[in-house]
């Protein structure tokens, strides 16, 4: 079963980055962090992340957007700034769209939610060190078997699951 980290606005933190990528690299096929680390593109804590420029990050050889493509998903992975998160989804879609993206994952915000537009899922992971929506630092995490079932959970930063912030979807092209 196919999984993705999915974790943003760590903001200076890298010990807890450092844990929550050694608590489940070996169990997810990919690890996406949508920006405003403020750590430098090689550190160690990046390292193994496909990672997405934030507004708090400043190192030039960093890309503004990753799509990543794992089993049959393929992900927009972009900080937000650049695409009005905090007010629509509509430029985000449109981005997703023209690079054949079925989920964008974004932050910006610093608010953990998801939502399926249409066909696609934008999930935001929170902050998972400077929550405004909530008290939790989060992250998430997506898993599927086939596009019918696709799951999303929500962990504290401590690695337990947050029960009320989950969410099951299909993202099958309707025919």
């Amino acid at each position: 079963m196919p999984k993705v980290l999915i974790i943003s606005d760590s903001h200076g933190l890298t010990e807890e980055l450092m844990e929550i990528k050694q608590r489940h690299e070996d169990q997810v096929d990919a690890m996406l962090h949508c920006g405003d680390s403020e750590l430098a593109t090689d550190s160690e804590e990046l390292q193994g992340f496909y990672y997405a420029k934030g507004n708090c990050d400043f190192e030039a050889d960093m890309n503004n957007e990753q799509v990543v493509t794992v089993k049959d998903l393929t992900f927009l992975v972009t900080h937000g700034h650049l695409f009005q998160v905090k007010t629509t989804l509509m430029p985000l879609s449109y981005r997703a769209e023209e690079v054949g993206a079925q989920v964008a994952c974004f932050g910006h915000s610093h608010m953990a939610g998801a939502e399926k537009v249409n066909s696609k899922l934008f999930i935001n992971p929170g902050s998972c060190r400077l929550p405004r929506d909530r008290e939790e630092p989060t992250y998430a995490i997506l898993e599927w078997e086939n596009l019918e079932l696709v799951k999303l959970q929500y962990y504290h930063v401590n690695g337990e699951p947050i029960k009320e912030l989950s969410m099951e979807t299909s993202l099958a092209a309707k025919n």
